[in-house]
């Protein structure tokens, strides 16, 4: 059995203070034996901090340069794979007193339990010394996690995580050189490992220290792209939904006597190639799917059958029942009504249509 004492922990450091050197005397006090101090470009006067931890037994990587804090962490998960690979995983702490030494010492344990989890150290947002900033800071992002990519945590922020071995692996090749990274990792986990929360000590002992490094729409911008790409994807599809639908009823709406079903033939008609276009572009395109094409078309066709008769029922209900069928209400009307269906099916695609089984 692995003794969790040498698990790996990591340090990303720009430029630090006196709570760095606390931190590493606290850490080798209580007996962690391999730590990873990875110095991201701090200038010649910090040396001494890096020099001092190299002389008491730390292992210290460079950057020549700033290169942000994706880079570091990139950086030492390469080291830890290459000096280390029997390790179940390694953890990752901030440098600035953030993280107590009992709450990594936990996270080292639950490590060498569940090798398969991410860990992330939870915080209590609603603790009065937690500056305004990062508490909407997360909130916002924790919103928009859930809502756009279907993970569901409650500390989006923490630098306190414990990560396997395997998915450092992955980690490597993942976007994000800065602040960003952190977010990306949580999107990497979708299906493809757990995550496990686990509540730690709420340390803030300078507003201004910790109000300038995490940026919620900044470093979450690979959240909305996703969200973006589907915005693209669906609008376009729409433009060309609406447009068939139009030009059909302007021909065809006179074959028939019956307005609804009029309506009815139209939809279906403009649906299947607005449908197929839209399909190809969200397989490929937003959720960059690895199901295959058999079963996400199948599940695709009965996700657009169904928003084709919601959609084509409400526009009739609304536009015939509701409103007596006046002269030109059927566009605007199945507008407002496919707006409302579209961010059903957001998530309908990303939970069900695209989703590959782990």
């Amino acid at each position: 059995m692995y003794d969790y004492l040498d698990v790996p922990v990591i340090i990303p450091s720009l430029e630090p203070d006196d709570r760095l050197s606390r931190l590493l005397e606290e850490m080798r006090d209580a007996g962690i034996r391999r730590i990873l101090l990875v110095d991201d470009g701090s200038s010649e006067t910090y040396r001494p901090y890096f020099d001092s931890a190299e002389a008491q037994g730390c292992t210290v990587l460079r950057h020549a340069v700033n290169l942000g804090k994706g880079r570091a962490l990139k950086t030492a998960f390469n080291h830890c794979l290459n000096t280390w690979p029997d390790a179940p995983g390694a953890i990752t702490a901030d440098s600035d007193g953030q993280h107590s030494v009992p709450d990594i010492l936990r996270f080292m344990q639950e490590m060498c339990a569940h090798p398969d989890s991410l860990l992330l150290g939870c915080r209590d947002f609603d603790d009065a010394g937690v500056p305004f900033k990062s508490r909407w800071g997360n909130k916002i992002t924790c919103f928009m996690f859930r809502s756009l990519c279907g993970v569901s945590v409650s500390d989006t922020q923490t630098g306190l995580r414990g990560v396997p071995t395997a998915f450092m692996r992955r980690l490597m090749n993942v976007p994000g050189e800065r602040f960003e990274f952190e977010s990306n990792m949580l999107i990497e986990t979708k299906d493809r490992l757990p995550i496990r929360e686990l509540p730690i000590q709420t340390i803030y002992d300078s507003k201004e220290n910790h109000s300038s490094h995490f940026h919620p729409l900044r470093d979450s911008a690979r959240i909305y792209a996703i969200f973006g790409r589907f915005l693209f994807s669906s609008l376009s599809a729409s433009v060309l939904d609406l447009a068939l639908f139009t030009l059909l009823l302007w021909l065809l709406g006179r074959l028939f006597t019956n307005a609804t079903a009029a309506i009815f033939f139209c939809t279906a008609l403009a649906r299947v190639c607005s449908a197929s276009y839209n399909y190809y572009l969200n397989h490929r395109v937003v959720f960059h799917s690895q199901a295959g094409h058999r079963q996400a078309a199948v599940r695709y066709c009965v996700l657009a059958l169904v928003q084709m008769l919601a959609s084509a029922g409400l526009v009739s209900l609304i536009a015939v029942r509701l409103l007596g069928n006046p002269a030109g209400a059927e566009l605007p009307v199945k507008i407002l009504v496919d707006m409302v269906l579209f961010f059903v099916s957001f998530q309908i695609q990303r939970e069900f249509v695209y989703k590959k089984k782990a």
